[in-house]
């Protein structure tokens, strides 16, 4: 801007000559003053920046980048920092404008939210500095490129992880389940205090010790807990830029995490076309590890899901009880119809909840006020669809199958819930 200001002045000395050695005098100043800053800003690399990143990012959560800034200038510099954010977000005009005094060292912290698994790469790490006098720009270039994996959501895995074993439940939304008798596993008897259970009473032990005594039972454990994941077309559909698939997946993590700390068996498998994807239901160390690092792969084929190839394989596999936490979608009656008699056999040996999930976009439409004849239309087709989600669960629920309609957001809330809640009425 001073330049072309400085240029129109020249033009201006073919009209008014006189004004010719004030111009000149302006341009002399103005090298001079840009020649001084060059001094300022490249007599030494006065400016350093390094950026930190997680070991791996944090599916659909908001994940914190850092970046430390060091002026070892003697003067206040002003910094234009432009980090080269991954082509997964397709944003090239990110950038952070931050002042820093002589000497001064700042940490700067923004956050990314990455919606699709795979391999994050960072390019490079940009500082524009300029000094007080802001003639002359210099540009600093930092860091190589960097690849970081984005895995399934391990954030809200730590967030969940104490839920099943604390008092805090309640804060998180989860109901309060009530326990309907107990399991028949006997862990130890124990002297009565104030709380127990008077029914669990043991008289014979009693007598003996000649205060009260108390069997003490625990929760079955060692169950197998399958995770099943329906890959197929119908999880492709977004929900504030995650696909249901990555929901499940997220939930799928928590909950085999759940699962490993009640002291059962937890496992997963895939299915479209075919059953894939297998991590038979174990409760080793290690398990996490291998389901971690299944579900990172695992994407949408964009196919059919075969139903029937699904019970054909648990049939010949799965020879022991095991609850199937069946994540998938229904959209219409229909759609279920045909699937049903798959869902009913395979209900017969194992203990079967279907979990699907909510239009969120239906149900904004339903509140919405219509003003004329379509906007009425398309809230009457979105209510008749809305309901049609609600003869899903019923129908299920008419044929002993356990169900979850839910909320893509409220999805991993809600399967932890329903697993306390079968724990706690001893139903596997």
């Amino acid at each position: 801007m001073f330049l072309g200001g400085l240029v129109l002045l020249y033009i201006l000395t073919y009209i008014y000559p006189g004004l010719f050695a004030i111009v000149n005098s302006i341009s002399i100043l103005f090298i001079t003053l840009c020649l001084v800053d060059l001094v300022l800003l490249f007599s030494k690399n006065g400016l350093y920046a390094k950026r930190v990143l997680p070991e791996k990012l944090s599916n659909g959560d908001d994940n914190s980048i850092q970046i430390t800034l060091n002026n070892s200038y003697s003067f206040k510099t002003y910094v234009n920092l432009i980090d080269e954010l991954p082509f997964q977000y397709q944003k090239r005009d990110f950038s952070i404008e931050i002042n820093l005094d002589g000497g001064e060292q700042k940490q700067i912290t923004y956050t990314l939210r990455p919606l699709q698994r795979g391999e994050y790469y960072f390019g490079h790490l940009n500082v524009y500095a300029t000094s007080p006098l802001k003639l002359v720009c210099r540009r600093f270039q930092f860091g190589q490129d960097a690849m970081v994996p984005n895995y399934p959501s391990y954030l809200q895995l730590k967030k969940y992880m104490l839920m099943a074993f604390s008092n805090k439940l309640l804060e998180y939304g989860l109901k309060k389940i009530r326990r309907i008798g107990h399991t028949m596993e006997f862990e130890q008897i124990k002297d009565y205090v104030i709380g127990d259970d008077i029914r669990n009473i043991n008289w014979k032990a009693t007598a003996k010790r000649n205060h009260l005594m108390v069997n003490q039972y625990q929760d079955e454990k060692s169950q197998p807990i399958y995770s099943v994941i329906d890959k197929g077309r119908t999880m492709k559909m977004p929900f504030e830029g995650l696909s249901l698939l990555d929901y499940a997946i997220n939930a799928t993590l928590v909950i085999s995490n759940v699962a490993l700390k009640k002291q059962d068996k937890a496992g997963m498998f895939s299915f479209s076309r075919k059953v894939e994807n297998i991590v038979p239901a174990e409760r080793r160390t290690s398990q996490m590890n291998k389901i971690v690092e299944t579900l990172y792969n695992l994407n949408t084929d964009f196919a059919e899901s075969d139903f029937a190839r699904l019970y054909i394989d648990i049939k010949r596999n799965l020879t022991q009880r095991s609850l199937l936490l069946l994540y998938t979608n229904f959209e219409t009656l229909d759609a279920l119809h045909r699937q049903l008699p798959y869902l009913q056999a395979i209900a017969k040996n194992h203990l079967l909840v279907v979990i699907f999930f909510e239009n969120t976009e239906l149900h904004k439409l339903t509140h919405k006020t219509s003003t004329n004849t379509y906007e009425i239309f398309q809230k009457t087709i979105a209510e008749k669809f809305v309901y049609e989600k609600k003869l899903v669960v019923n129908e299920l629920q008419k044929h002993g199958i356990q169900t979850i309609l839910t909320e893509p957001n409220n999805l991993t809330i809600n399967t932890i819930n329903k697993y306390l809640e079968i724990k706690a009425r001893g139903l596997i």
